[in-house]
């Protein structure tokens, strides 16, 4: 299971426990290695092995720098996959809903290794999947939010139906197109919830790259800003 910790993957596992058609043996998760939190979501490592604990499934970090380019990333990647192949995993289940380039992406990517994508909430309407997500009682906080499309005054609130209702014209609900990320803190299969406070409010930019006419690409002069609460882990997790 490729497990963010946020809304959607939380609830993609949630059907795959469910479907007699696989066993899921672990959770995987991107995590920067510099800042020791998981990766765009900025949530703490105590955080994310707390939520592990309570699903009752091993933690498979995969391990990146600050700033990967896409080849370290497939090497690692692959590096991190490997013992689970060996072991005998050949799906990887993800919480992607309507993202076409990413899925082939995935897709084109496990098929190297013998593996295919599991996609439970795939094409589903927004408003099935958050209507769900409410009725089975996850919780969540909003830990990360895109400034090109949220303020602020988003970041650190609960996703319930009020964040949904404020929700500027435009922006995906299930933040699909990355204008938010979010931190489960129950769910139906947790054993209890986690514990946390919220932290400092911290803003972030990060510059991407384009393609230049030569070998090496150009920095490009937009700067996109991410808001980030952060969350601290309380005794007791």
């Amino acid at each position: 299971m490729n497990w963010s910790g946020g809304k959607d993957s939380a609830l993609a596992l949630y059907h795959a426990l469910r479907d007699p058609r696989y066993q899921v043996s672990h959770l995987l998760t991107s995590v920067n290695a510099h800042f020791e939190r998981v990766s765009m979501h900025g949530v703490r490592l105590p955080l994310l092995e707390a939520q592990a604990r309570r699903i009752g499934l091993p933690l498979v970090q995969l391990r990146l720098p600050e700033m990967p380019g896409m080849a370290e990333y497939e090497l690692q990647m692959q590096t991190t996959l490997d013992p689970l192949v060996r072991a005998g995993v050949r799906h990887s289940i993800f919480g992607d809903i309507f993202l076409e380039d990413l899925r082939a992406y995935r897709e084109e990517q496990l098929s190297r290794l013998g593996m295919q994508a599991v996609f439970p909430l795939w094409q589903r309407p927004g408003a099935d999947i958050l209507r769900e997500y409410l009725d089975l009682g996850f919780r969540a906080v909003v830990v990360c939010v895109n400034d090109q499309h949220l303020d602020a005054s988003f970041c650190g609130r609960l996703l319930d139906r009020e964040f949904l209702r404020d929700l500027p014209p435009g922006v995906d609900p299930c933040g699909e197109n990355g204008e938010y990320h979010s931190f489960i803190f129950d769910a139906p299969y947790f054993s209890s919830p986690i514990g946390f406070e919220r932290g400092e409010l911290v803003r972030r930019t990060y510059q991407p790259a384009r393609a230049g006419s030569g070998a090496d690409d150009v920095p490009d002069p937009f700067q996109a800003g991410f808001w980030y609460c952060d969350l601290l882990p309380v005794e007791g997790n």
